[in-house]
């Protein structure tokens, strides 16, 4: 069996908030405004591995007037969804995934996301891919106004034999 799932997320950049991208706090004036933690990586691939499960969205699981998500760390929700995974019988192949933000520079982050991510996801971090991406001063990302993801993950059985 081999499922593939694509996430999706946006959040809107404030002043007075911690930036926190893949588990990563990144020194920068704006945070990104949410419910959680606000982590628009990891809520798009938390979004790519319910669709890959076919269970709808991130916003059925984790609605946003949940108030014992408020602040959460959002590695609690990819561990929930992880834990999903493994009753399906299934393991992650691997993982894409890009940020559009115009700033700050994300490159000097990405090794430290992908370490972090590759403990929760089990997986090396060689199967994880983290891009990231300007949007060349258009839309709501070039104006800085916002940061959003997308990701696409591939789940495989867990024990090809069965």
């Amino acid at each position: 069996m081999h499922r593939v799932g694509f996430g999706y997320d946006a959040h809107r950049l404030i002043e007075g908030r911690d930036l926190i991208l893949g588990g990563v706090k990144i020194p920068y004036e704006k945070g990104l405004l949410g419910h959680s933690d606000a982590d628009v990586l990891i809520h798009a691939i938390v979004d790519a591995i319910i669709g890959a499960l076919a269970k709808g969205d991130i916003g059925e699981h984790f609605p946003d007037g949940d108030a014992s998500l408020k602040d959460v760390n959002s590695f609690v929700l990819l561990k929930t969804v992880m834990g999903w995974v493994k009753e399906e019988g299934l393991r992650v192949n691997n993982l894409d995934t890009t940020i559009v933000a115009q700033k700050p520079r994300l490159s000097p982050y990405i090794a430290t996301m992908k370490e972090k991510l590759s403990g929760v996801l089990d997986v090396g971090t060689r199967q994880i891919n983290i891009k990231a991406k300007t949007s060349e001063g258009m839309g709501f990302c070039g104006r800085e106004e916002g940061m959003e993801a997308f990701a696409v993950i591939s789940l495989v059985k867990k024990n090809p034999s069965e």
